[in-house]
């Protein structure tokens, strides 16, 4: 925030402004969220900002953001080459193979989804995704609400205290896999709405939808 001694609506406009522009910090913008659900003078305020600024994004080709996950995948888990076997012994390899499924379905105890660890949801919207963590996978699904509208998409950040947010991909699917190390307690998941492709910036550029704080 400016330390710029300003009037009460010159202030207001450097906050819209400092709003869109993704300078506030996580505190600051829940604050600002907060009032645009009650004021109508300053949810004009943003939106004159975002009209204003609207026409920076035609400096960026609208792209998909590259899927890392199988080449991750391939690195971390190669497969090795099978060894050719003669039809006698394929067909005995794969009578055990059948008799061990048999034993190990019996044995297994049934499958348990992996714990929720943060909810995303806001009251003033039907939008949900939870989070969940198994296995070295954050997985984000959408359980409630429709996708972004065409054109634009769902975005998925994580904010660590005191941080700005790091996008984690777009949730162009009910559900996103991400490879990732296990995040703290008391850290944030937010959904933001950009334009098809994510944001040009790096940082939120559309409003923030949901957040939810991880719980372990």
């Amino acid at each position: 925030m400016t330390d710029a001694a300003f009037t009460p609506s010159e202030e207001d406009l450097v906050l819209a402004g400092e709003y869109v522009t993704g300078l506030l910090s996580l505190a600051e913008r829940a604050a600002v969220e907060a009032r645009l659900r009650r004021d109508p003078a300053f949810v004009a305020l943003v939106a004159d900002w975002e009209n204003r600024l609207a026409d920076l994004n035609d400096g960026y080709a609208e792209a998909p953001a590259p899927n890392l996950l199988p080449a991750i995948e391939a690195r971390l888990f190669p497969v090795a080459a099978k060894p050719r076997r003669n039809w006698l012994g394929w067909l005995g390899g794969a009578a055990a193979a059948a008799s061990l499924a048999v034993a190990v379905l019996v044995m297994l105890p049934p499958v348990t989804p992996a714990p929720v660890i943060a909810t995303l949801a806001s009251a003033d919207a039907p939008l949900r995704y939870d989070a969940a963590y198994a296995d070295g996978a954050l997985i984000v699904t959408r359980v409630a609400g429709t996708p972004a509208p065409a054109g634009q998409v769902h975005e998925l950040w994580i904010i660590a205290p005191d941080s700005a947010p790091v996008s984690l991909g777009l949730l162009a699917e009910a559900s996103l896999t991400i490879t990732a190390a296990k995040p703290p307690a008391g850290w944030v998941l937010a959904v933001s709405l950009e334009p098809a492709g994510g944001s040009p910036t790096g940082a939120p550029t559309g409003p923030v939808l949901l957040t939810g704080e991880i719980r372990l």
